[in-house]
């Protein structure tokens, strides 16, 4: 495979459907593509407009009366020659036209390949390229504004203008060192601490927003837990609304863990129904067990269903068992079956648990729940200027740029001398360079590019 071939995908999602769409990109798609196209001439097209036609298999028989657009480079997504055909989205009209296309001299794409033209050729930047993934892949509307935020460059230009103040002084740091011999100095020690202060600062929060960002790019955890029989399994299908676990009165029916997504006022839960907390013999719920306390530690939040009929000894008993699980983490305590009371119930939890009394078989109690779910998740409200970091390598990177200019502070405070500044200062632009794209590596480029799709 070379950048220099001319690649073929279909861009539209696998499946049969109204229509898909035909990608084409490179030096030869117009060439390529006028073999099989019976319409208007491709030489003489202008770009941006699309015109009806026919496509022809190699032995010249109709395929496919269809929309060809034509975007010509460097005026296109990859910044190479684009011709995009809408057929009729049956799976052999797809198969059959792009084994036509690679007869006329197209290869089929890789994975990413036309989003990695489009960083090679520089239309976008590499956090870019990655923000089109997470917008294809975005699950609610505050996902999807994040990356759209970052698709648009956002994140880029702040990098970018961190970068230019830090070349300068880096610059400047490395002229001293031609003129050791003179004790010259060319970099304002004051004026260059304030700066790598003012980026610490910056980075940091940066790198601080990915524990926000990555609950909006993949879903607060939400953990369900409980004794066996509380109530878990039908209260995650009440909020789910589908019967996604096993309801039954007999004790720990659920084993394993259960997951599920919902979006609530714009904010992706992923809930998890675990397996019911208690002393067992049986190996296999044991097992569920130990997975039950794994994800009570991965999770943000915490719903604690308890049986409002049970007993206070049980609930203070598996309270003590679970407590310490329950530290830096949002618990809130639901007192499940409440239809079954005559009253209020008479349990008496931690002062310092959140608590809702409700039944799980009751629609407007369950509503209330939702709403508590959602004030817990307290994401941030994100607009067009929100800056929030939603990808672990950009994390790590900014992390390794933060340490980087704190040693650049303290060897300032402490004195030293240029070169060992110029280091850490160098030490940073990597990293913010890593992020971009600037400064990377054939295998980076292949483990981003290689989790798209096929056609993206």
């Amino acid at each position: 495979m070379t950048s220099s071939d001319t690649i073929v995908a279909i861009s539209t999602p696998h499946g049969s459907g109204g229509i898909a769409v035909a990608r084409v990109s490179g030096g030869n798609a117009i060439s390529c593509v006028a073999k099989c196209w019976r319409g208007a001439p491709l030489t003489s097209m202008a770009s941006h407009s699309a015109h009806l036609g026919t496509v022809v298999n190699s032995r010249g028989e109709l395929l496919d009366e269809v929309v060809l657009t034509l975007f010509r480079g460097p005026r296109s997504f990859t910044g190479e020659d684009v011709v995009e055909i809408s057929c009729h989205g049956s799976l052999w009209i797809q198969q059959q036209l792009i084994n036509t296309l690679v007869d006329c001299g197209c290869r089929a794409a890789a994975a990413g390949e036309f989003t990695r033209r489009a960083f090679t050729n520089g239309r976008i930047d590499l956090s870019q390229a990655e923000a089109i993934a997470d917008v294809i892949a975005a699950q609610s509307a505050t996902a999807h504004r994040v990356a759209m935020n970052q698709m648009r460059g956002a994140f880029a230009k702040h990098l970018a203008s961190l970068r230019e103040k830090l070349l300068e002084f880096t610059s400047l740091v490395e002229l001293e060192l031609d003129f050791s011999e003179e004790d010259v100095e060319f970099a304002d020690r004051s004026r260059l601490f304030a700066l790598a202060a003012d980026i610490h600062s910056y980075i940091t929060r940066l790198a601080d927003s990915y524990r926000e960002g990555n609950a909006i790019r993949n879903g607060i955890p939400v953990a369900i837990i409980g004794v066996t029989n509380a109530g878990k399994s039908t209260l995650l299908n009440a909020i789910v609304g589908d019967d996604r676990a096993i309801v039954s009165d007999i004790h720990g029916t659920t084993r394993d863990v259960i997951e599920d997504s919902l979006v609530l006022n714009g904010v992706q839960l992923r809930l998890i129904d675990t397996a019911g907390i208690r002393r067992s013999t049986d190996a296999i719920e044991t097992l569920g067990i130990e997975r039950s306390f794994q994800k009570l530690r991965e999770a943000a939040i915490v719903v604690w269903v308890i049986d409002a009929t049970a007993a206070q000894a049980d609930v203070d008993r598996f309270y003590t068992t679970v407590a310490p699980a329950f530290e830096g983490k949002k618990v809130l305590a639901v007192l499940n079956k409440c239809d079954l009371l005559q009253g209020e119930p008479q349990l008496k939890l931690a002062q310092k648990l959140d608590t809702i009394a409700i039944s799980a078989h009751n629609s407007p109690d369950i509503d209330r729940l939702k709403q508590r779910l959602t004030a817990l998740a307290d994401l941030p409200e994100v607009d067009d200027n929100t800056l929030i970091v939603i990808n672990a390598r950009h994390y790590e990177a900014l992390t390794r740029a933060a340490d980087a200019i704190a040693r650049v502070n303290q060897a300032l405070a402490d004195g030293l001398p240029g070169d060992l500044l110029s280091q850490d200062l160098r030490e940073c632009l990597h990293y913010l360079g890593e992020i971009t794209g600037e400064i990377t590596s054939a295998d980076v480029l292949q483990s981003i590019f290689s989790r798209f799709c096929i056609g993206k």
